[in-house]
Formats: structure tokens, C-alpha cells, sequence
């Protein structure tokens, strides 16, 4: 479901460090790192500046692939010294088949594994996220308006929650009431049809344009992407990497 979700850290290598160290029990390695930016499949990190602040609020799982690597999981988060968020068991309340441990990064966000026992394919290493928002339907709007351009749709609306999810693949994210989640970057998979429409569409309906429908060559070669902030200025984004 996602080409990749960016969050700002405080200490860009004690966050590096944990994120290693969390991961790694889950079978999944580093695949880039450079002085300012750290990445694992379609989860990255880069550092606070003045005009990006650390990522708060966020709630971010990971997919496990048994019961006993989400407990490794857990026990490597313990060992760093973070916080505990929820020991691994069942949490039945998720579904049947939803096995999950929670930790607290560096910056206070919650991360989890989670295993489920349901066989199929997944594309990428994020379950799902949990965005708090401060007007819910304001925020379900806005999602529903750049749904179809960004490849996913509504999988449930309720007053305390909106859900949405792309394909068969796995992947989705959940809008909940609180105090608004700050500075994550979500990115979705399109082509350049699907990038211009996910602009046109935020932006026809009022929303706030963060950077218009172009080729990003400071990224590579071929990244055309648009961009839009939510109701929480969140940035969203569609891009196409024009890749073989």
C-alpha cells in the first residue's frame, strides 16, 4: 500500500540505532543509510530541522512473521531501554489471529509487531499506522477525496475511527480522535496520471498544495511526485519512480 512513510527524529542516530535493533528480530535489514537519512524497505527516518520538527504521536507496526519474533521484537526494545507500551500477547480486540507487542521510540511514538496468522502475500514490512487528528471528519475528508488517485479506499467509518486500505498486499492506516499526530510524511504508488490527479483533487477541494505535480531529480532520476498536506498538515504524497 505504501511507497514509503518518512518520520523526523530528534537524534538521528539513537533513533537509527533503535530501529536497527527492533527490526532485526523481524528479518528486516537496513536497506539504505546515508549521514541524514536512514531507510528499511518502506519505512524511513531522517533527522529534525528548524522547519521539520520530530515526528509525534504516531503509532507504527511492523509486520512479524511468528509469535516469537514479535517477542524478540519486544525484548531487543526493552533491552535499548525504552519504555514498555504492551507486553506480546493476543490483543483479540485487533482480531482473532492478532498477535502484537508495543515499545516507545526515542521520540515517544509507539511501535509495534504484529503477527497474524492468516497465510498471504505482503509487499513491504508496514502493517499499519494509527494517525490521531484533531477534526475526524475533517481528516476522513480529505482522505476520501485523494483515495482513488492514491490506490486506496475507505475500509471502515465510525465516530471513533476511519480506516483505509490498499490491494490484497496488506497495509493500511487508521484515522482516530486526539491530539493530532505531527509531522509524519506518507507517500502512495501511482503513476503520473495518479500524480496529477491526487493534486488536483486535494487541492480542487480546498486542500493545501505542498508541492505541485514535477520531477524530484534530488531524490533520482524519474521521481515525479505531488504533494498535499492534511487538515493536520501531515504531508501526503503520490509518486511515481518511473523505474524498471
Amino acid at each position: 500500500m505504501f511507497d514509503h512513510v518518512t518520520i523526523r527524529v530528534a537524534d538521528r542516530s539513537v533513533s537509527e540505532r533503535f530501529f536497527e535493533t527492533v527490526l532485526t528480530p523481524l528479518g528486516i535489514e537496513t536497506s539504505y543509510s546515508t549521514r541524514s537519512f536512514a531507510e528499511w524497505q518502506d519505512f524511513g527516518l531522517t533527522e529534525r530541522d528548524d522547519d521539520h520538527p520530530a515526528t509525534r504521536g504516531l503509532h507504527v507496526a511492523f509486520a512479524a512473521p511468528s509469535r516469537e519474533q514479535v517477542e524478540a521484537f519486544w525484548q531487543a526494545g526493552l533491552d535499548t531501554g525504552q519504555r514498555d507500551d504492551g507486553p506480546p500477547g493476543p490483543r483479540p480486540q485487533y482480531g482473532d489471529d492478532y498477535y502484537g507487542a508495543f515499545i516507545r521510540d526515542p521520540d515517544e511514538n509507539s511501535v509495534e509487531a504484529v503477527h497474524h496468522d492468516r497465510p498471504g502475500r505482503r509487499e513491504g514490512i508496514i502493517d499499519h499506522l494509527w494517525i490521531r487528528v484533531s477534526d475526524l471528519p475533517a481528516a476522513t475528508a480529505f482522505y476520501r477525496t485523494v483515495a482513488a488517485a492514491a490506490g486506496f479506499d475507505l475500509r471502515h467509518e465510525g465516530p471513533e475511527r476511519t480506516s483505509f486500505g490498499g490491494g490484497s498486499s496488506g497495509g493500511s492506516f487508521s484515522l482516530v480522535p486526539g491530539p493530532p499526530t505531527e509531522n509524519v510524511h506518507m507517500a502512495f504508488p501511482g503513476d503520473d496520471d495518479a500524480v496529477r490527479r491526487f493534486y488536483e483533487d486535494a487541492t480542487t477541494a480546498g486542500h493545501r498544495g505542498n508541492g505541485e505535480p514535477g520531477e524530484r531529480p534530488q531524490y533520482h532520476p524519474g521521481y515525479y511526485a505531488a504533494y498535499a498536506l492534511d487538515p493536520d498538515g501531515n504531508n501526503i504524497e503520490v509518486v511515481n519512480h518511473h523505474r524498471p
